[in-house]
């Protein structure tokens, strides 16, 4: 679904820069995820179970093609 979006910015950006945008978004995600689990009193086990789900839906998605 993503995937084409994706590559057409991984080819306009060195790997190096690629990379570091991508690991900028997974983790402003991830924090994201951890705000919201603290704000409505979300445990850690659960927490981490949702940023799997996260990684996992974005695999399937092509968000990490």
């Amino acid at each position: 679904m993503f995937a084409p979006f994706v590559i057409l910015i991984r080819n306009h950006l060195d790997q190096r820069q690629f990379n570091q945008l991508r690991g900028k978004l997974i983790a402003l995600h991830a924090q994201t995820i951890t705000d919201f689990c603290h704000i409505f009193g979300i445990d850690d086990t659960t927490r981490q179970h949702l940023i799997r789900m996260a990684r996992n839906n974005g695999k399937r998605l092509g968000l990490l093609a």
